[in-house]
């Protein structure tokens, strides 16, 4: 039961569409008709300038670091199961924000929220993602392909930082999350990797608004 209850609240909380939310207070717009369509922070700062985004994604972090980091600590689960409940509750709330319920399942591509997640469950993996990110955004100025990059660095620290048994009895959740979770921030952003392909992914232009959804190129 007590599984059942952090796998259901974190859920969720990472199920609170921010982005979606935080648009229709201010522009009285709904974010999934502007732009790209997405709930999530990049899109918002397209339609509302990038305060208002800045705004977004850290709510969608906390949204994935809150529960994380108090899971083990509401349930008072003992220490041998606190880095499993962590992952279980991090993994939930970011299928929240991907899939939440209150928009027909239809959500985020969960970076903002795995970051936050990704921050209490292996700080330098997140740094090292990070830091792949802002190399991208420098050069490139494509956000699509940052968060795509960003998510493979993660993984690959992971599996060299978790050596020589990451698939131990204690750190298996983390091992898989770690393989995981990279997958299905990829996999969210496959017509972004198309584009890339083509050559058609927009550069990040900061300042530019987003225009009607069908309005798109």
């Amino acid at each position: 039961m007590t599984w059942a209850l952090i796998a259901v609240a974190s859920y969720l909380i990472g199920s609170v569409p921010f982005g979606w939310l935080i648009t229709r207070w201010v522009a009285g717009v709904d974010l999934r008709t502007l732009g790209s369509g997405n709930i999530g922070a990049t899109n918002a700062s397209r339609a509302l300038g990038k305060g208002w985004g800045l705004v977004v994604l850290s709510l969608d972090a906390l949204k994935g670091l809150l529960p994380t980091l108090l899971a083990p600590l509401v349930f008072s689960l003992p220490s041998e199961h606190a880095l499993h409940a962590r992952v279980l509750a991090g993994v939930c709330a970011i299928l929240g924000h991907t899939f939440p319920v209150w928009l027909r399942f239809r959500g985020g591509k969960g970076v903002a929220t795995a970051l936050g997640v990704a921050s209490v469950l292996s700080p330098f993996g997140t740094l090292t993602a990070f830091a792949a990110f802002v190399i991208v955004m420098l050069t490139a100025r494509i956000v699509s392909l940052g968060s795509i990059v960003a998510a493979v660095a993660f993984a690959a620290y992971q599996h060299f930082a978790m050596q020589p048994s990451p698939w131990s009895d204690t750190t298996w959740s983390l091992a898989t999350f770690s393989v995981a979770v990279p997958g299905l921030i990829i996999l969210r952003h496959r017509a972004n990797i198309l584009r890339l392909l083509r050559g058609e992914e927009a550069r990040w232009k900061p300042g530019e608004r987003a225009a009607p959804k069908e309005a798109q190129g």
